[in-house]
């Protein structure tokens, strides 16, 4: 099977062809312009590659819901230019019976480790992307989770920790995980990037703090059977361990399953820096099932 995939960043797009084992034959990037001359591109390249259905994982916000008169739009981003842009009508226009599938960026993320990484086989697991921004994708009792629109989880709110008096990057919610725990608020903080920042500094043991908080969360109200976390603050290994640690004391010994005290509960993506577009390849996967 040909599938063709489009991993949509705020800053570049991804495209690519692969199949239905996740793998992935060939693809180009591109700068992320206006969404008609990005859209174009994307066009361009499916009809020089001959696939069966595309999967389309998208910055957001986005509406993913079939029903609305706004499927398939880029809704209110802040990004200049892409408020309200119908770039899923634009596939369908070009490619009128090609099955499309579309997503929020994280939630074809966990969808690509559910089919083919980390969570293969589960029915529930959690994808979070922490980099410049913090956004997270939920497949639950096997399904995608969208509800009102999509999971917005890098705005929930924290506890912010007596030690810190920073006042959060995020213009929306201030101290929400993403404002606290981003990569924009790790150097606004602290003077300086995340990469410049050495192992035994003081950043990393409040950003496991954040990030542990966030999940303690998250295995409250969702109750994954596996936590994926992906992005570039990430890429900082030592942490895995030390948001265990958090996790199970914001978790205070509530929830008695031997799983949430393994290594293997809170993991890097299995598919690394592919998850976006393998995760893509399983949204045209998911569009071309669904159509048969």
């Amino acid at each position: 099977m040909k599938l063709g995939a489009i991993e949509g960043g705020g800053t570049k797009f991804v495209v690519g062809v692969g199949n239905e084992h996740g793998e992935v034959f060939d693809r180009v990037s591109f700068p992320t312009t206006s969404p008609e001359e990005t859209m174009q591109k994307c066009i361009d390249y499916f009809k020089e590659h001959e696939v069966e259905a595309i999967g389309f994982g998208c910055f957001g916000p986005i509406d993913p819901d079939r029903n609305s008169k706004t499927y398939g739009y880029v809704t209110t981003t802040p990004k200049p230019g892409w408020a309200q842009s119908n770039v899923v009508g634009a596939l369908t226009d070009a490619f009128p019976d090609m099955p499309i599938g579309f997503d929020t960026d994280v939630n074809g993320a966990c969808l690509g480790e559910v089919y083919f990484g980390a969570a293969k086989g589960l029915k529930n697991a959690v994808y979070f992307t922490i980099g410049t921004g913090i956004g997270g994708g939920a497949y639950v009792e096997g399904h995608l989770l969208h509800g009102l629109l999509h999971p917005e989880m890098g705005h929930m709110k924290l506890i912010v920790r007596e030690d810190d008096s920073y006042k959060g990057k995020c213009p929306y919610h201030g101290t929400c995980f993403e404002g606290l725990a981003a990569g924009p608020a790790i150097e606004e903080r602290w003077g300086q990037s995340a990469k410049e920042l050495p192992l035994d500094h003081p950043a990393w043991d409040l950003e496991a703090y954040y990030i542990g908080q966030a999940l303690a969360n998250i295995v409250l109200t969702l109750s994954p059977q596996k936590i994926i976390l992906g992005g570039g603050v990430m890429h900082q290994s030592h942490l895995f361990p030390m948001i265990s640690k958090y996790m199970n004391q914001f978790l205070n010994g509530y929830i008695q399953k031997d799983e949430l005290q393994a290594e293997d509960y809170i993991v890097w993506p299995e598919l690394g820096d592919n998850a976006g577009l393998c995760g893509s390849l399983a949204l045209a996967l998911q569009a071309k099932k669904e159509c048969e």
